[in-house]
């Protein structure tokens, strides 16, 4: 019963995390991030009240509309707010407090904040990567990996893996998302850090899919990788261990 009580405060304790972290993204790529403007309308730039902040519960109240100018509010508001909140809670239900579920948080906020800024600006800001560089790192001094050059081998590869993707396709794939591999291979280490990329292609392909299923299959739309590397992180983290242990006696 405990339990089910803090992972219900640590979801909630999420949600408004999320929100902060659609200011965040939406704000670092703008450079108006310390801007003391408060909250307003994209549409029609009225500053939002309080009770219309309330993550995810405001957008439902509201019905997805600005309650001044009517106009739909993004789905990407509540959806990053839910994903914070969930993935929250499931670090939790999974980890216990450790500092595993530490390392967790931050790789669901980081996840969360480049949901905003790849699919609002196909970026994925330095100043972002810079921020949790030394969490992930003073984390991994704290917690080291099994053997602790683990991490070292890991960035190494998870940067030098899309270097070289990028090289051969000649800019399929963009420098974010070359430095955002490399920063996870601190928290991974090797040889996850090749699981991951390969999850994060599953999800790259579905997510593409249902993009071009939207579109009717006419229209060809980029679609950012970003948050596919980063699912297939926490995919990665959360499950890695008993993958490989499952392939490992499936073929071995």
């Amino acid at each position: 019963m405990m339990d089910m009580l803090i992972a219900l405060f640590i979801f909630v304790f999420g949600l408004i995390f999320g929100s902060f972290f659609n200011v965040v993204g939406l704000r670092i790529p703008q450079n108006t991030f310390l801007s003391s403007s408060r909250s307003a309308c994209a549409s029609c730039q009225q500053t939002l009240h309080w009770f219309e902040l309330i993550p995810v519960f405001s957008f439902l109240l509201q019905q997805g509309k600005c309650r001044h100018c009517q106009q739909k509010i993004s789905l990407l508001y509540p959806i990053v707010e839910l994903i914070t909140g969930l993935g929250f809670m499931l670090s939790y239900l999974m980890l216990g407090l450790s500092i595993d579920f530490i390392l967790a948080l931050f790789l669901v906020s980081l996840l969360a904040i480049i949901i905003v800024t790849d699919y609002s600006y196909m970026l994925i800001p330095n100043k972002i990567l810079l921020f949790f560089l030394p969490v992930f790192v003073l984390l991994r001094i704290i917690h080291p990996l099994e053997p602790w050059w683990s991490s070292i081998i890991g960035s190494a590869i998870g940067f030098g893996l899309l270097a070289l993707i990028i090289l051969l396709s000649k800019g399929g794939m963009g420098a974010g998302d070359m430095k955002l591999l490399g920063l996870l291979g601190i928290v991974l280490g090797f040889p996850y850090i090749l699981l991951c990329f390969f999850i994060a292609t599953l999800y790259g392909l579905l997510l593409s899919t249902i993009v071009l299923f939207k579109n009717g299959f006419k229209k060809k739309k980029e679609v950012p990788f970003g948050p596919a590397i980063m699912l297939g992180a926490l995919t990665t983290f959360y499950f890695g261990e008993n993958m490989v242990q499952a392939y490992i006696n499936l073929f071995w």
